[in-house]
């Protein structure tokens, strides 16, 4: 796949209630509504042609039209905190389709809960999608002390998490963990509209670093994030 001569889309998801905070899509970061730093990544990058934001609050759909993102209205029915994210992602994909037609080659999936990516990381994560790879998923490495622990079976005996080995295994020994960071999700719209999933045994990482990742998920986080961005600006 040449990614260069593809249509692809970037779909933002931005429901308007949040239990962690109020508002949370839209609560002011470093001078902007949360929701705008990702929709500017989306726009500074130089292989997305289109984005789109998806939610079910009118505040939402107004902040995303004036930042310059398409708003989508989302049915109540698909906007609840437990609605599967693919309900949206093909809610969007026959919104377009029916409205002019418009059929996209890839998928881009950014949270705006991921203010610290960047347009460099979407266009660096859309590279790899080539050849085989159905999709590609960012990430960020996480301590690999995880692998040596135990669950406990339905008759009450210990059972290595993944294997009966790596308990016992040197630490150096053990393969590196990675953790989806939630800020890319990027895939082929066949295989996307075949399965509705972003992940597949065709799935590569985009690792990012640990910083990069920070998720708003909190008061704490969004301070986090502040901070970051404050400091980024002044260099």
């Amino acid at each position: 796949m040449n990614i260069h001569n593809k249509k692809i889309l970037a779909i933002i998801p931005a429901r308007g209630s949040s239990k962690s905070i109020p508002q949370k899509n839209i609560v002011a970061l470093a001078g902007k509504p949360l929701l705008v730093w990702t929709i500017t990544a989306a726009l500074k990058s130089k292989l997305v042609n289109r984005i789109v934001v998806s939610s079910d609050d009118e505040k939402i759909l107004k902040v995303a039209s004036k930042f310059g993102a398409e708003p989508i209205k989302r049915p109540k029915a698909i906007a609840g905190d437990k609605s599967p994210f693919n309900l949206l992602i093909f809610h969007a994909l026959d919104y377009l389709k029916k409205k002019e037609k418009y059929i996209p080659d890839v998928l881009v999936y950014l949270q705006p809960t991921s203010p610290l990516r960047d347009s460099k990381d979407i266009d660096k994560a859309l590279s790899l999608l080539k050849g085989e790879v159905a999709s590609v998923i960012s990430v960020y490495e996480v301590d690999n002390k995880f692998l040596k622990s135990f669950i406990i079976d339905g008759k009450g005996f210990m059972r290595g998490v993944s294997n009966n080995q790596f308990p016992f295994m040197n630490r150096q020994d053990l393969p590196k963990i990675f953790m989806p960071n939630g800020a890319i999700y990027i895939v082929k719209k066949e295989f996307f509209m075949k399965t509705g999933k972003l992940f597949s045994d065709k799935t590569v990482p985009f690792i990012m670093s640990n910083k990069k990742s920070l998720d708003i998920d909190s008061m704490e986080d969004l301070k986090k994030a502040e901070k970051i961005l404050k400091k980024k600006a002044r260099m």
